[in-house]
């Protein structure tokens, strides 16, 4: 019964949070004279209907295959505020235009329909209903505003773009949009002294004083001003060193100015901190050839798409998802080809739990850019998460026959074998990745838990443990090796007092990470403290309650302090909780006769090494 955690493996290449589409909860149309207990039912049924729609389109019908729309206005309007709310855009853009075509004149629809469509990345309909919007009552719509004044800038139309992002209502965030497009509408309007003075109206604090250097170093660098652009990003960069598409952007300048030596020195101090980013080490390999990197931003498009990609990107990180969503959906109208855009905006739809969504957008990215790669291993997980196994390996095996040296792609392709236990695959596949690594360093300390995994999975112990002790030594003190490790000596009664400090410190480490408490609570059952042991497990339970292995030891420790019919129930409990096979005719042998009247088999051991009561500490 070993502690390890089955979390997805995942290989990120964008930052990551997010929250939800606003949902409707004043269901007014055709159902406010509706008493709550006839409500319910109908939107049941809304989402059953939705849900199948969204299902069938996505398998290649469309809603209108898949649905009668149209039916009723209130149907429609019911099925959006549904999708809405399960953050479906797709089928909540459907069913707000369905609707909208019984109901033209309403502003709520307008609106919402407008924002659905954008959000799916439907430009042309989306600009229409923007236009609706400007021309009615709601003439300073923030947002329709924006869309009409990117789609001036895609066309070059810059004096009526800035005349657009003036006629936006104001808040903080919008002020900061508008005032950045501004600034590159005046670059388009070849007047650079003004683009760099309306970038410097921006006020705030440090980060706000960031994202004005970085875009007025970007304006000066398209405008021509080497001299303002280096100092301006070179400000930007020191203040965000670690953040990838600083690095990048200035990177890439300073090799476009001739600094290749200085941009080099840019991208390895970056590779240290996140060893191996494919667009890192793409610059780099071009640099140490010789080449020149392209600019990050080559004209005021590109500029304009940069800040809705920034802007975009902020919102995934503090878990605004709609507006990330448009954001990114505005970067790519004018950038269609933006590999970070691309990846984050999949990354939402990851985290929203559309797979098929986000492996759509994943193959957005050009064949030819650096993220490709990453894009492709992690389609092939969502393909594993969506129980297309044959895909996901056939996907992870032609990442690897492109480059079988590919040290994350075969760390994928382990993580899928190790998650379907296919553990003597998954330490094969493992070997092969860490053979490919050369000299190991701290970021690699993942590979070798995982092959000790597999390896004592297979029961191949002593390789394991030497895993295990690699991991500890590339980083010490790491909590979940600690906790395998520890948890391992104790189920074998090896190494108590030895494992007893490891799971000690893991837990001061994650004290409510419940697997971890439970192998500290479990330590101290082999080493005959059972009331300390309930303590211990009991706090665990609360942390994981519908882990059979915890609640199997929970049994275990009550019945040894005389909790007999407690005992009896948590291994009950841990019987419907699905233990594993190998498990469970314990359990059962246990619910029927108990636990066997002998003392704990680290007695001996105990004996040697009596745990001084400092050892002990509260919670654990």
């Amino acid at each position: 019964m070993l502690r390890h955690h089955k979390a997805r493996p995942e290989i990120t290449v964008a930052p990551r949070r997010g929250a939800t589409i606003e949902s409707d909860d004043s269901v007014t149309i055709a159902t406010s004279r509706l008493p709550l207990h006839r409500i319910r039912p109908l939107l049941a049924a809304v989402a059953l209907i939705a849900g199948c729609a969204a299902a069938q389109a996505r398998s290649g019908q469309s809603y209108s295959d898949a649905v009668d729309a149209g039916n009723t206005l209130s149907g429609n309007y019911l099925s959006a505020v549904v999708a809405g709310a399960a953050r479906d855009t797709s089928a909540a853009a459907f069913f707000y235009r369905e609707a909208l075509r019984d109901d033209p004149r309403s502003a709520d629809l307008t609106e919402r329909a407008f924002v659905s469509l954008l959000a799916e990345g439907s430009y042309a309909e989306a600009t229409k209903l923007a236009e609706r919007l400007t021309t009615g009552k709601d003439a300073r719509n923030t947002l329709a505003q924006l869309v009409l004044g990117v789609r001036d800038i895609k066309a070059r139309q810059f004096t009526k773009a800035r005349q657009r992002f003036s006629s936006g209502g104001r808040n903080r965030a919008a002020d900061l949009t508008a005032t950045l497009l501004t600034a590159w509408s005046w670059l388009g309007s070849n007047d650079l002294k003004k683009a760099l003075a309306t970038v410097d109206t921006v006020k705030g604090e440090d980060s706000i004083a960031v994202f004005r250097n970085y875009h007025a170093g970007l304006i000066a660098a398209v405008g021509g001003d080497k001299v303002e652009a280096e100092k301006r990003l070179k400000a930007a960069y020191d203040a965000e060193s670690r953040t990838l598409r600083m690095v990048d952007v200035y990177g890439r300048f300073l090799s476009r100015i001739g600094k290749q030596k200085e941009a080099l020195e840019v991208y390895r101090n970056f590779d240290k901190l996140m060893p191996r980013h494919p667009i890192v080490t793409a610059a780099i390999a071009t640099l140490e050839a010789g080449g020149t990197l392209d600019p990050a931003v080559g004209n005021v498009p590109a500029g304009v798409a940069e800040v809705l990609y920034g802007l975009g990107a902020a919102g995934n990180r503090t878990g605004d998802e709609l507006a990330a969503m448009i954001y990114l959906r505005l970067s790519l109208w004018l950038e269609e080809n933006n590999g970070l855009a691309i990846i984050t905006l999949a990354d939402i739809y990851d985290r929203m739990k559309q797979g098929e969504r986000a492996n759509d957008t994943y193959d957005m990215v050009p064949q030819d850019s650096p993220l490709r790669r990453s894009a492709d291993i992690q389609i092939a997980l969502n393909l594993e998460q969506l129980d297309r196994k044959d895909d996901a390996i056939k996907q992870l095996q032609g990442v690897v026959e492109k480059n079988p040296k590919d040290v994350e792609a075969l760390t994928a392709l382990g993580n899928v074998y190790r998650s379907r236990k296919d553990f003597a695959q998954a330490a094969e596949i493992y070997t092969r990745a860490i053979d490919a690594l050369g000299t190991p360093d701290q970021g690699n300390w993942t590979l070798f838990y995982f092959r000790g995994i597999s390896l004592e999975r297979t029961k191949h112990w002593d390789k394991a443990e030497a895993d295990f002790k690699k991991a500890l030594e590339l980083y010490p003190e790491q909590p979940l090796v600690l906790n395998y490790l520890g948890y391992s000596w104790v189920d074998q009664n090896m190494n108590l007092d030895q494992a007893f400090k490891m799971l000690k410190r893991a837990v001061e480490q994650r004290p409510t990470d419940g697997y971890i408490v439970d192998s500290l609570g479990w330590a101290h059952y082999r080493l005959g403290q059972y009331d300390e042991a309930v303590r211990i497990l009991e706090r665990a339970i609360e942390l994981k309650p519908s882990d059979p292995v915890i609640n199997d030891h929970l049994g275990d420790a009550y019945w040894r302090v005389g909790r007999r019919l407690e005992a009896k129930f948590q291994w009950n409990h841990a019987r419907d909780l699905k233990p594993e096979p190998e498990d469970l005719p314990k359990i059962l042998e246990k619910i029927e006769k108990g636990l066997p009247d002998e003392k704990p088999a680290a007695e001996a051991e105990q004996k040697q090494s009596e745990p001084k009561p400092e050892r002990k500490t509260n919670g654990g």
